[in-house]
């Protein structure tokens, strides 16, 4: 599904995604990775659920966001409530999506000039 953005001056925005793929700039990615308006880490070795901990969530916290996007898939997952609980207690906001959810999300808070990370799990 193509996504429009008309006020996007970041460096990189979702453009289009489908069933296991994330287009970004243009590029098409269809293994996870770590997406912030300035910066892709690719790939991310995430591909399930049952992968994220704690560890594999480490190179989001250190980005220092204000609000992470967790894209889980086709479906909405919620992860264990200690990962949960591990973005309060650092006063980051965790929102947990579908991927099609999050790639229009992601959008909307680049275009507000917002401190956004988003890691999206494609398997």
């Amino acid at each position: 599904m193509p996504l429009t953005h008309d006020r996007i001056t970041s460096r990189y925005s979702i453009s289009a995604y489908n069933v296991g793929e994330v287009i970004v700039n243009e590029t098409a990615y269809r293994q996870s990775l770590i997406l912030s308006p300035g910066t892709i880490h690719f790939p991310w070795s995430v591909r399930s659920m049952d992968e994220l901990d704690s560890s594999s969530l480490q190179l989001v916290l250190e980005m220092n966001p204000n609000v992470v996007l967790l894209g889980t898939g086709e479906q909405q997952i919620f992860p264990e409530p200690s990962i949960m609980a591990m973005f309060g207690q650092k006063g980051i906001g965790l929102e947990v999506m579908n991927n099609g959810a999050l790639c229009r999300t992601f959008n909307i808070l680049v275009a507000e000039d917002r401190n956004v990370v988003a890691a999206i799990i494609l398997g």
